[in-house]
């Protein structure tokens, strides 16, 4: 191991982009970080500490291939190899969960329980709420699937603030990481002599992996070079490291299926397409957070046709107003 993984912090960051992306750009302190659908390694100072960010695409949304959750899962253990300080895990609250509930199962049954321990939430497009809505009061009032995550992951979150490449965003995120640190510290876990990251037979086993593929390559080219060079070459050949991942739990059970291909069918009826327009507005009620527009879409649903649509956007409207009226009158 080199000198340098000692003396680092390492961050996994879970979850499906953009809010992803964010979450690295937050961290690293920058603006334009590249999107990307394989795992990713980066590196940043944090509160005078060395922070080495290692970003995972989604494994656990439905859209994902089994065989290529596989490979993801062993790509980010390579990289945070021989493991992690702490996850974070970004969770976007305007849209319906994909297989986040799950990955915390599959954290615990790969890694073991403290692994929950050292995850911490980020909410992201939290700017979408509305203006007199907290995060606190919305996750209470419509997302109880998100509240059962923060239970599980001992009320550690924070919202990804919006363009938080300041110091602000970089704030929220060292406040989790001293959330998990004393989370860690309170199971006794950081104990004397010990690094502090996360070890389990899996990651130990990766560990192995590394190190052989590292002393091959140091053999192929006859000994000597950068050694944190010749470590990261080692850590991205993960593809070849065949990792035992299955450890008798079927991930394919725990985490959502890729959707099933669009079957062949005959054009829908008129009132069957009225019933599918109203269940995918009481599928996305939970994440509609704006009063007035809730309004004005009721009235149009009711109403009908092109009065209702133009009724429904002009009472949506006018409510708007209405409040933003009243909202500069008490300031």
């Amino acid at each position: 191991m080199s000198s340098a993984s000692q003396q680092e912090t390492r961050v996994v960051v879970l979850g499906r982009t953009p809010g992803r992306t964010s979450a690295v750009s937050t961290i690293l302190g920058l603006e334009d970080l590249p999107q990307g659908a394989e795992c990713c390694k980066h590196t940043a100072e944090m509160a005078g500490r060395k922070v080495v960010v290692i970003s995972s695409p989604a494994w656990f949304s439905s859209s994902c291939d089994p065989k290529e959750r596989r490979r993801l899962i062993g790509s980010f253990m390579a990289l945070s190899s021989p493991g992690p300080h702490a996850f974070l895990l970004v969770v976007p609250v305007n849209r319906p969960a994909d297989g986040e509930p799950a990955a915390l199962d599959v954290l615990a049954h790969l890694l073991g329980p403290a692994a929950v321990t050292r995850t911490a939430l980020l909410f992201a497009q939290t700017e979408e709420l509305d203006e007199d809505e907290t995060l606190e009061d919305y996750l209470l009032t419509w997302r109880k699937d998100l509240r059962e995550m923060v239970d599980r992951c001992g009320h550690r979150y924070r919202p990804l603030v919006a363009g938080g490449e300041g110091e602000k965003g970089r704030a929220g995120i060292r406040e989790l990481l001293e959330m998990v640190e004393e989370a860690v510290a309170e199971e006794g876990e950081a104990e004397e002599g010990r690094q502090g990251h996360l070890t389990c037979p899996l990651y130990q086993q990766v560990e192995q992996k590394v190190r052989e593929r590292q002393q091959e390559i140091i053999t192929q080219r006859g000994g000597g070079g950068d050694l944190d060079a010749v470590r990261e070459e080692a850590e991205l050949s993960v593809d070849d490291l065949d990792l035992d991942l299955d450890l008798d739990l079927d991930l394919d059970a725990l985490l959502p299926s890729p959707p099933p291909p669009p079957a062949t069918a005959p054009p829908p009826s008129f009132l069957w397409t009225c019933w599918g327009a109203l269940a995918a507005w009481l599928g996305q009620l939970p994440c509609l957070v704006r009063r007035e527009a809730l309004l004005g879409a009721l009235l149009g649903l009711f109403v009908g046709g092109p009065v209702g649509g133009v009724l429904g956007a002009t009472i949506g409207s006018v409510a708007t107003e209405v409040k933003r009226r009243k909202a500069e009158k008490k300031q």
